[in-house]
């Protein structure tokens, strides 16, 4: 029987990101600094969305946009370009799409951010949420509403989680692993939320709390238990050079859920979510820098490293016959944002 729920549900806030790369050094008040490169694209939950839809998933994306240009240009993206369901987002009149300016420097990046809370919130967009496969979230101190009814209508939870401000690291946000059938955390991430001080042992107590638990590495790679499965895995990064990482833990997330919905083994899943997110940092921002398919096909076919095509094999049965026409990444200036 054919299944006709949406692979992935996404719900968030929508960024309109401006990145700038090649930066000497990081900036300092007072003074102008030049760039050797400049991208433009959807952020923000965006990324997640985007990075999913390229791996050939019906994604369905619940957002706000603002009754701007630059709302009008991330919804003809996400919609007319990467092909995501819109029908639960919203344009909310008068109000203004968040902007973010992106300063990638080395193997990070610094934001700065103007905007303000959307008029309508995740719980009134998901209201009742559709019955989905998975759901890619961001867990948050405050709970949402929604999640406890998409976990009750069989939706898979994927959640991830962000920097704490107030640097407290409240426990209590992980009672909402109770809801969720895998966790993603970094590890400076997993190692505040559970009191541990490694990775190794972040992974061992949030394993006691998630089906499957994940912690990403960065340069180290990453490692994951499935106590469905009993595996264990452990998985080096790839030597990329690094453009730009916004949005490589979202495409490592949404990569990780392709894999987990093919039904893969956990050190394939974990391997393809390293290479993807390593894919990603080499263009510029967000999701899309997303390699989809077609990346993932160019990349395997031009490897010529032994070592890393022995780990990689898999890849040879796990690549689609056709993986799709080449990916648009960010531009350097979004088409068609003229005054109006």
């Amino acid at each position: 029987m054919d299944d006709d729920r949406p692979d992935v549900l996404l719900t968030g806030l929508l960024f309109y990101d401006l990145v700038l790369t090649g930066l000497g050094r990081p900036p300092t008040p007072g003074e102008e600094i030049w760039t050797d490169g400049m991208g433009c694209g959807p952020g923000g939950i965006a990324n997640l969305a985007v990075a999913a839809a390229r791996f050939g998933l019906n994604t369905s994306l619940a957002t706000v946009f603002g009754d701007d240009h630059y709302g009008a240009y991330c919804r003809d993206v996400l919609a007319g370009q990467e092909g995501l369901d819109l029908s639960l987002s919203r344009t909310a009149d008068g109000w203004h799409t968040p902007v973010t300016v992106s300063l990638a420097y080395g193997n990070d990046r610094a934001l700065v951010t103007h905007g303000q809370e959307p008029p309508h919130s995740q719980d009134e967009l998901m209201r009742t949420p559709p019955e989905a496969r998975t759901a890619l979230v961001h867990i948050e101190a405050e709970p949402r509403e929604w999640l406890a009814k998409a976990a009750a209508n069989g939706t898979h939870i994927y959640a991830d989680v962000g920097w704490d401000p107030t640097q407290q690291w409240s426990r209590d946000l992980l009672d909402q692993l109770a809801l969720c059938h895998a966790f993603l955390p970094n590890e400076t991430e997993a190692m505040a939320y559970t009191r541990t001080d490694s990775a190794v042992a972040a992974l061992g107590t949030l394993s006691e709390l998630v089906p499957v638990a994940v912690v990403t590495r960065g340069g180290e790679g990453a490692i994951a238990v499935d106590q469905t499965t009993g595996e264990y895995a452990e998985v080096p990064a790839l030597d990329v050079d690094v453009l730009d990482a916004t949005g490589a833990g979202d495409v490592f997330g949404a990569s990780f859920v392709a894999a987990s919905l093919g039904g893969w083994p956990l050190v394939e899943r974990l391997r393809f979510a390293v290479l993807a997110a390593g894919l990603s940092v080499g263009h510029h921002g967000g999701g899309l820098a997303a390699p989809g398919w077609y990346g993932v096909h160019q990349w395997w076919y031009a490897q010529t490293d032994p070592e890393v095509r022995r780990a990689y094999d898999f890849l040879a049965d796990r690549l689609p016959s056709d993986p799709g026409p080449p990916v648009r990444y960010a531009p350097v200036t979004p088409p068609n944002l003229t005054p109006r």
